[in-house]
């Protein structure tokens, strides 16, 4: 059995550990559990730390279960939050929860006949009949108020942050900790594991189980750092959002490209952390990337590694051949086979112009085209200078002065890409 605390620990991924877990984890196989928030149909970067914990869990020849918190998704959880967030409905959390578990059958072995594959389960299906005078009486008479108020997510939103906390998300503990007693005691699950904000919690799980069920019942908590980015930014937020695992939130493109982007320093910790490499790969990566910064071998790494899983090796192909555009190595070919979506991630943050398309069925010669239609010039001279000096490019092709423009040269029979020099771009929208 492969040592599980010690895999999370050369990796960085461990922030706070009960005593006893590494003792447990090596004396047999264990069920462990890690809850993830189904208040959309899905999950993003953030997300990935916990994934990769049950990732890591079952390589080691342990059982993971992801817990979908349909029941605590309708509360929402205090924890590092200053407001309270939506409540959902149970269609849509229905619907949300079948989208999670597509995506985490990415990274965990649910169809297999192994004794540790993976389940996915919903607190809602044992909360949902639960009494409101059967909680507060068989689990509530367990925790004080006072063990409760000393939760460092509970203290931060009574000492001003916020608005408070109403009674629902106070109660939000209480919920997840009796979560941790229903699956000790009908799935034999002894531990869970979280972010490291999921710390109180976690332990109040482990509390109320040796309160309720005997001093002697062995229940553990196992938390990951919060992935912070180098420059102080908050890791997966982009100026558009999350960056999401679903390819219509986020496009393989834009997937890849963030990941492509990461300073040394973050791509160094993120390849241990999201990817399943082995020890003397990465360290080998690492010292390779040190000799000669400027190839990006742990980015483009990282890049592959996580696009390939969350995706698949096409659209990482697509998305690495997608990328060279940009850099002066695409070719029309290329252009032509990409759809809508892709050619709009790849050209995002490009200045955009319009043309009218009646004009393009009439055809337009280039440097009316460049100037009087659009403004990619500022005059006719200027535009002319530019194509005698081979400077311009429509969807990747060098053009002369005798070039006409026309419905023929459309992408996608709406976009025309024009190149100004080796770094000005330009889409040019049909309408």
């Amino acid at each position: 059995m492969i040592n599980f605390i010690e895999e999370l620990k050369w990796r960085g991924m461990v922030h706070s550990m009960m005593p006893g877990t590494e003792e447990q984890m090596l004396k047999e196989m264990t069920t462990a559990y890690v809850g993830i928030d189904p208040t959309a149909d899905s999950l993003h970067i953030g997300h990935l730390c916990g994934i990769m914990m049950l990732c890591h869990l079952q390589q080691a020849g342990h059982k993971p279960l992801a817990l979908i918190g349909g029941a605590t998704g309708m509360i929402g959880d205090p924890s590092g939050k200053s407001a309270e967030r939506n409540l959902l409905d149970e269609p849509t959390l229905r619907h949300n929860q079948e989208c999670i578990k597509k995506q985490l059958a990415k990274f965990l072995d649910f169809d297999s006949q192994a004794p540790n594959k993976a389940e996915l389960v919903n607190n809602y299906d044992w909360m949902k009949d639960f009494s409101f005078l059967a909680f507060i009486r068989d689990i509530g008479k367990h925790i004080t108020v006072n063990y409760m108020m000393a939760k460092d997510s509970v203290k931060k939103r009574f000492s001003g942050e916020g608005d408070g906390m109403s009674f629902t998300e106070f109660s939000y503990q209480l919920v997840q900790g009796y979560d941790f007693l229903y699956l000790y005691q009908h799935k034999n699950c002894k531990l869970q594991m979280g972010g490291s904000d999921q710390w109180g919690n976690i332990t109040t799980g482990t509390e109320l189980i040796r309160r309720k069920l005997g001093a002697e019942q062995e229940a553990f908590a196992l938390t990951c750092p919060l992935i912070t980015k180098a420059d102080g930014g908050k890791f997966g937020k982009t100026e558009k959002g999350n960056i999401w695992l679903d390819p219509e939130k986020t496009s393989p493109y834009a997937f890849y490209q963030f990941w492509l982007n990461c300073s040394d320093e973050d791509a160094a910790k993120y390849i241990k952390i999201f990817t399943m490499l082995g020890k003397e790969e990465i360290d080998s990566l690492i010292a390779r990337h040190a000799e000669d910064p400027g190839r990006r071998e742990l980015q483009k790494t990282l890049a592959r590694e996580l696009t390939i899983t969350v995706h698949s090796e096409d659209d990482f192909r697509m998305a690495e051949e997608a990328s060279q555009i940009l850099f002066g190595k695409g070719t029309a070919e290329m252009l032509h086979k990409y759809d809508e979506q892709m050619l709009l991630s790849i050209f995002d943050g490009v200045p955009r112009a319009s043309v009218s398309k009646a004009a393009l069925t009439e055809g337009i010669a280039i440097v009316e085209f460049l100037t009087t239609h659009t403004d990619i010039f500022p005059s006719k001279g200027e535009a002319r200078k530019m194509i005698q000096g081979n400077g311009v490019a429509v969807n990747k092709d060098k053009v002369n002065d005798s070039k006409t423009v026309s419905t023929d040269d459309l992408l996608r029979d709406k976009y025309i890409l024009v190149q100004r020099g080796k770094k000005n771009y330009y889409l040019v929208i049909a309408e």
